[in-house]
């Protein structure tokens, strides 16, 4: 199968199977998500879920945050993975919107990497999730589908390299969507250990299946 095929027909079917994908991290604001997406790192969403509430509660915008140390901020998530950078970076990062930004979120790349702890993956969700952008982030749900699915080549040894492959075969208006598709489908069918080829729809596309 060709891979200009194998796309068309791997888009379709996403597209029918799960027209509203979305982040399954709660958020009210963008600033919240932009919490949840920075905590979120090498940790689930649910673990997340179960900690933001509080964490919102007490620190509803950046302002509220950047007015505290960072060992308040760490008793709210010291049950995420990396707890003390995390913190760390989040009081950072609410101080620099709170000074720069005027409390708000910049809606620009390079804008979003320069916040502390904020890598390309978070900024490129932001940029999909909250602005509404074709920005693809590539975590490591959407590096291992993307390969199994045989959508890039096997030289695309990185995140980068992933997510420039992707946003030149995936239509625009899908990329946000998208990226939502490969996430759930490496979350719950096309596991990390051991992917259920058997109950996945895609495998008479899939170079992998077994």
């Amino acid at each position: 199968m060709k891979q200009k095929e194998r796309y068309e027909k791997i888009l379709a079917h996403f597209r029918q199977s799960m027209p509203d994908a979305h982040t399954e991290l709660e958020f009210g604001s963008v600033w919240q998500l932009l919490v949840a997406v920075m905590l979120s790192a090498q940790c689930t969403d649910k673990r997340i879920n179960q900690v933001t509430p509080e964490l919102f509660r007490r620190f509803p915008d950046a302002p509220s945050m950047a007015a505290v140390e960072v060992d308040e901020v760490f008793e709210y998530i010291k049950s995420v993975s990396y707890p003390n950078s995390k913190a760390e970076h989040l009081v950072k990062t609410a101080r620099l919107l709170t000074e720069r930004y005027g409390g708000e979120v910049p809606s620009s790349m390079d804008d979003l990497l320069a916040l502390p702890g904020v890598g390309r993956k978070t900024a490129n969700v932001m940029l999909s999730v909250a602005f509404g952008q074709s920005a693809m982030a590539v975590d490591t749900h959407v590096f291992r589908v993307s390969h199994r699915l045989g959508l890039v080549p096997k030289r695309a040894d990185t995140p980068l390299k992933v997510e420039q492959e992707l946003v030149k075969h995936i239509p625009a208006a899908d990329i946000p969507t998208a990226h939502h598709w490969l996430i759930l489908h490496g979350r719950y069918v096309c596991t990390a250990r051991k992917p259920h080829c058997e109950r996945c729809e895609l495998r008479d596309y899939c170079p992998s299946a077994e």
